[in-house]
């Protein structure tokens, strides 16, 4: 009887928690945010909770695990709608690397050393620092590196305009205001920084722009 009530537990517990996962929406492993572990963890300690105590009513899990994927779609929401939540949430970029050289007062911000600087970098096939022209720590601990063509330029471009919002981190590193901004978006047939879903300019200056909705 015991064995028999642990198996259907288990096979419950693990579609319940499928399902769980899939209403959270997609995302790679290495993706996650912080929120994301938390609400992992938290659902795998549930899981193990339900599966070891028999006795407990599974309403005891299952409630928790709803409130979980509520504030889940919550964070989501309200990462969508505001930068300044998802910046808080989620964290933001940071380059450690600018045309070959390293910035070691934002490694010191991040607590990330040289070892694993040099492991990352490796792992990519680079060996030299001044062959990168730019390597940027995501939120998720990733690092994106961009390197150095023999023209000097790269693949790497600055978002200015990310879903109708003005990036102004991406201004200040780009030495660019938003008045030179709007005339920008001007020239190119917009009135409105809401057109926009997606603006970035490279080290070119050539400047891309995605239309907000382009394909209702």
């Amino acid at each position: 009887m015991f064995l028999s009530a642990m198996i259907i537990r288990t096979i419950f517990t693990y579609v319940i928690i499928l399902v769980v996962f899939r209403l959270m929406g997609k995302r790679e492993i290495g993706e996650l945010s912080v929120m994301d572990l938390v609400v992992f963890i938290m659902l795998a300690e549930i899981a193990v909770s339900l599966i070891e105590k028999p006795e407990a009513s599974i309403m005891q899990a299952l409630v928790p695990m709803l409130i979980l994927l509520l504030i889940q779609w919550g964070s989501a929401f309200f990462s969508i709608k505001s930068q300044r939540f998802r910046t808080w949430f989620d964290g933001k970029p940071s380059m450690l690397i600018k045309h070959g050289k390293i910035d070691e007062r934002e490694m010191r911000k991040q607590r990330y050393n040289f070892s694993d600087l040099l492991l990352q970098l490796r792992e990519q096939g680079i060996q030299q620092i001044d062959k990168v022209a730019y390597a940027i720590l995501e939120p998720s601990g990733k690092l994106s590196v961009f390197e150095r063509e023999k023209d000097g330029s790269s693949a790497y471009a600055v978002i200015l305009i990310a879903d109708g919002k003005v990036q102004y981190s991406g201004l200040k590193q780009t030495r660019k205001n938003k008045a030179w901004l709007m005339n920008e978006v001007k020239k190119r047939g917009f009135t409105s920084f809401e057109d926009i879903s997606l603006c970035s300019i490279n080290d070119e200056g050539e400047i891309w722009i995605d239309k907000k909705d382009e394909y209702t």
